[in-house]
């Protein structure tokens, strides 16, 4: 393609207001993507971000944005439970597909998505992207190069706290954001422990076996004067298995984190040292670009994050969607993958499975 890609925006949520749409504005990337739809089902939203963002179309559903919107691509920014059938209906339409964390809630489902894609020649690039940053590559190679001796272990995770309750976007727009605590989509591990089992598998590799623990430990939350019932868990701990007796401690918690360093970083502990968020050993550790990630207060470099991109939040979003942009309009595969995607959505899957039944479970996808 020699014309910019044509990005459509679905959902004009908080991650499209605070992300997405801010970056897209940047007329650097003009050359490479232009937003020209956004579809919200809240009327009077889209047309709202259209309108400060300089979009042409505003449209009230993905019907509407596929079928006038005039877009080659699109970026599904809606709540995680509606991202199967909303990717596999623009797949059907011939578009492109960004996924936001996540692709699906089954496995099954994200199978579908690859084998769709690939049967009509279209990409899917699904975030998170974690193993593009450069600490992630380092870690990998040093545990690669044996620089823990034998890793015997590791321990990864996130926690919601009142994170979602207190976006500031929230109060300006009166985004509702109950969905992150229902079924089916909801809960902290669709939603952010998946940042942390993308980095923990990219730098082990695929994980064989699952145990977990899981339930509803804070039953409602509080938003905008209202009580919001939890019904998706928020209190997950699982043991992971990726053989030879290597074993990791994930936690998709209500609260409470023992991350090291950025996030969602992992620790790493093996027979001759341990690497814990961005140390080794107690040192700093050393990763290309680190100088200026100390700069940016900690932010880990990602390739096309530079110049006005450094300043907007959800960075992360904006390089996956360029990812998708570099292979659609110049054939470089990304190594966001669907593939990595599906396999961490299995290993959420199984977790919920293996608390039902109080057994271990076999995983049977990799990437």
């Amino acid at each position: 393609m020699s014309e910019p890609l044509r990005l459509g925006v679905v959902g004009a949520g908080t991650v499209a207001l605070r992300g997405i749409l801010p970056h897209f504005a940047e007329t650097d990337v003009h050359h490479r993507v232009r937003v020209t739809a956004v579809c919200d089902p809240v009327p009077g939203r889209a047309a709202q971000a259209a309108y400060r963002f300089g979009i042409p179309h505003a449209l009230l559903s993905l019907d509407e944005l596929l079928a006038d919107g005039d877009v080659d691509a699109v970026t599904i920014a809606s709540p995680i439970g509606l991202h199967f059938e909303q990717g596999r209906q623009a797949l059907l339409a011939g578009k492109h597909v960004h996924f936001n964390k996540t692709m699906s809630v089954r496995v099954d489902e994200a199978t579908e998505l690859i084998e769709l894609a690939r049967g009509r020649n279209l990409r899917i690039v699904a975030s998170p992207g974690e193993m593009l940053r450069p600490h992630n590559q380092e870690i990998r190679r040093l545990i690669a190069e044996g620089a823990l001796g034998t890793v015997c272990w590791a321990i990864c995770g996130a926690a919601f706290g009142r994170y979602h309750e207190d976006e500031p976007e929230r109060g300006e727009t009166g985004i509702d954001p109950s969905w992150y605590f229902r079924r089916p989509g909801g809960g902290p591990l669709y939603d952010m422990t998946v940042y942390a089992l993308h980095g923990l598998t990219g730098i082990l590799g695929p994980a064989r076996r699952v145990t977990a623990l899981s339930g509803v430990r804070v039953r409602e939350r509080e938003w905008a004067g209202r009580l919001v019932p939890t019904d998706a868990d928020d209190n997950t701990v699982m043991l992971l298995d990726f053989g030879g007796n290597l074993f990791a401690v994930v936690y998709g918690t209500a609260a409470g984190s023992v991350a090291s360093g950025p996030v969602f970083s992992g620790t790493y502990l093996g027979t001759a040292g341990t690497i814990a968020g961005l140390t080794l050993n107690g040192a700093p550790l050393d990763y290309p670009g680190r100088d200026l990630a100390d700069a940016m207060g900690g932010q880990a470099l990602l390739p096309h994050v530079d110049g006005a991109h450094r300043e907007i939040p959800e960075q992360h979003v904006f390089e996956d969607i360029m990812q998708l942009a570099d292979w659609i309009l110049d054939g470089t595969r990304s190594i966001v993958t669907a593939e990595h995607a599906r396999h961490v959505i299995e290993i959420i899957e199984a977790a919920y499975r293996s608390a039902e039944t109080g057994r271990a479970q076999a995983l049977e996808t990799t990437f």
